[in-house]
């Protein structure tokens, strides 16, 4: 979305209103995708139909200082024609401290700017400090963004087993590029069953090739 002409634009607006048709309810971005033309264009598409939408978007590390986080927002909301974010992330961990990104994150949830935050690409040591840091109570850690598909599992380890115990729910994402990859692989997995039982049983979908084996609590991120 860094380069969007107009032409673009309107097909991915376009999109964006078919999916909501179809029953799409949640829309991931980020101040970083496009220098904010990214929340720009969400904002365009969900106008009159915010309430159909669970909105997340990403603050930068090098904003997520107390006071940058909230002013972060602000420009997100503003880009985003909304008063309120249901989920804001930390893109990922940078120089701030987290206690300071969390500070900003629990006055900005106080103030109803934002319902709930997590974290993105955050590995399970990262997660301790921020769970320690905000505590269980109703501000906890709401999710982990994190890189997960058919081809890429490693957070099913460590990761994903230290957020199912502690109730912290895995949000998965794969960018564009990596998509192709998925759907090819899916496209593998048909042919592979073609050969071994004949295509007459060759009606293979994206959901026999899931990987999840205890789905309990996942958000499908951008």
């Amino acid at each position: 979305m860094c380069d969007l002409e107009e032409g673009d634009r309107a097909s991915a607006i376009a999109a964006v209103r078919r999916g909501l048709d179809l029953g799409m309810t949640h829309i991931d971005t980020a101040e970083m995708y496009g220098s904010g033309r990214a929340e720009e264009l969400v904002g365009e598409a969900i106008a009159g139909r915010r309430d159909e939408v669970f909105l997340v978007t990403k603050v930068l590390p090098h904003n997520a200082s107390a006071r940058g986080t909230i002013a972060a927002c602000e420009r997100s909301l503003s880009r985003l024609r909304t008063d309120r974010i249901d989920c804001y992330l930390l893109h990922w961990r940078g120089a701030h401290r987290l206690a300071d990104t969390i500070a900003g994150f629990e006055e900005l949830r106080l103030k109803g700017k934002i319902l709930s935050w997590g974290v993105s690409n955050f590995d399970a040591p990262d997660l301790e400090e921020a769970l320690a840091v905000a505590g269980r109570g109703e501000g906890r850690l709401a999710c982990n963004q994190v890189l997960y598909h058919l081809e890429e599992r490693a957070i099913e380890h460590a990761l994903l087993p230290w957020c199912e115990r502690r109730g912290v729910a895995v949000a998965r994402g794969a960018r564009a590029p990596e998509a192709w990859h998925i759907a090819e692989s899916v496209e593998r997995h048909r042919q592979i069953w073609r050969e071994r039982f004949g295509a007459h049983r060759a009606k293979v979908s994206s959901e026999d090739a899931k990987v999840f084996h205890k789905p309990r609590r996942f958000w499908l991120g951008a």
